[in-house]
């Protein structure tokens, strides 16, 4: 009688080692700390656990027109990070505004308010051409002052873990929706000109009053006459541009998705040819698509967000101080040794957002269509004092980058 081999009668040992997955999941912090940290031996640049470097961002891309029942919309895709952004454009007369008369009948301190606007908004001008002196500064604020911009972020469900049907908005929603009204009324991105509707009174003049009837009918478009006719024109109601964006997949750094969609959306969006009916009293909208207008934005502010990731693991549990002179000695010594203790993250996905503390956000700008210097419209940092005036310039440059590409992708589409 034959005997069994010995290797099947011994069973092979378990491994005692855990896949990637697994080690992700129980240790996330030191699982990505092993791919930022590699060893000095190994010769081996610090790669995120995603696969990209430290500068580099998701790859993205946008389709515009994706909504039929909208003035504009569009698809922004950043890595597994999906945002729908739909404008929808409705007349408001001023008749309906409660605080019209009396913004007419106090200049004064309507200029005031709008000078003091201006001091503390730097980026007011337009970022392709120089200030215009001329332009109305007072009328530029009604865009703020009368609501007419109205954006909204909600986070569908399913988007992400976490997110229930019949849930309440969650504070990451509402916070969100307040930093986009936020930074679209600090780049003055929409003007104001291109959401009012306008209705030039005929000129019943002593010589031609049989002929008053056909200038009755004045939109927007209407040319400049003489400063008498300027002058006479009025304002009979704005356009309210309703902003919706829903995050369709959550995978990290949601607010450069959403104000990435924004701006594809706002460049796809045409008005309708509106223009006050006297004989109805009411405005009357133009259905031939010929006749829409597109938006004539100020520039285009593009955001970028990074992440802060810290060497220690209690980086997150201990109250945030500013370190005194040992401290800081010690992270110099520290740093002089190649022992690197904390690592910028760009465009940080779901994972990377969950270990990190502090957050900053850059938006920037390009004047002369791209061939300019770059303008810092925001700068944002919070949760954090690790980040330094050297590394926030460093920040800038790869965001000014970041513009390029993200131009780009939006001029491919619009």
């Amino acid at each position: 009688m034959a005997s069994a081999p010995a290797s099947a009668a011994q069973p092979t040992p378990p491994s005692l080692s855990l896949p990637p997955s697994q080690f992700a999941r129980l240790q996330p912090h030191a699982y990505l700390l092993a791919h930022l940290s590699p060893p000095p031996a190994s010769n081996q640049p610090s790669i995120r656990a995603n696969g990209r470097t430290l500068s580099q961002f998701r790859v993205t891309s946008a389709n515009t027109g994706s909504l039929t029942h909208t003035n504009g919309s569009a698809v922004v895709r950043l890595g597994d990070t999906t945002a729908v952004c739909g404008v929808r454009a409705e007349i408001l007369p001023t008749e309906d505004i409660a605080s019209w008369s009396v913004s007419r009948s106090t200049p004064s301190s309507s200029s005031a308010t709008a000078n003091k606007r201006r001091k503390l908004t730097k980026y007011t001008t337009k970022p392709n051409e120089e200030p215009d002196d001329n332009e109305d500064d007072d009328n530029e604020s009604q865009i703020q002052d009368f609501s007419l911009l109205v954006p909204n972020l909600s986070l569908s469900t399913g988007c992400a873990p976490g997110f229930i049907p019949g849930a309440p908005p969650s504070a990451l929603a509402q916070s969100l929706s307040h930093q986009i009204l936020t930074l679209l009324h600090s780049t003055r991105l929409v003007r104001a000109d291109d959401l009012r509707i306008w209705y030039q009174p005929p000129n019943l003049g002593p010589e031609e009053p049989e002929r008053h009837n056909e200038s009755e009918q004045m939109d927007v478009d209407a040319p400049h006459g003489d400063a008498e006719t300027e002058k006479n024109k009025e304002i009979k109601a704005f356009w309210v541009l309703y902003i919706d964006v829903m995050i369709v997949s959550l995978a990290g750094n949601p607010f450069d998705a959403a104000w990435a969609a924004i701006l594809a959306a706002l460049r796809d969006t045409k008005l309708p040819r509106a223009w006050w009916d006297v004989d109805n009293e009411m405005i009357v909208c133009s259905d031939a698509v010929s006749e829409a207008r597109k938006l004539s934005l100020r520039g285009l502010p593009v955001s970028s967000s990074f992440a802060v990731f810290e060497a220690d693991a209690a980086a997150g549990w201990r109250a945030v101080v500013i370190p005194d002179a040992e401290e800081e000695k010690e992270l110099d010594q520290s740093s002089r040794r190649g022992n690197q203790r904390r690592w910028v993250l760009a465009d940080p996905d779901g994972y990377e957002e969950g270990l990190s503390q502090e957050r900053v956000c850059v938006v920037v700008d390009k004047e002369q269509g791209g061939k300019g210097k770059t303008v810092i419209v925001k700068m944002e940092k919070n949760g954090g004092w690790s980040v330094d005036a050297k590394e926030l310039k460093a920040l800038v440059d790869i965001s000014a980058q970041r513009w390029e590409g993200i131009r780009r992708i939006l001029d491919e589409q619009c």
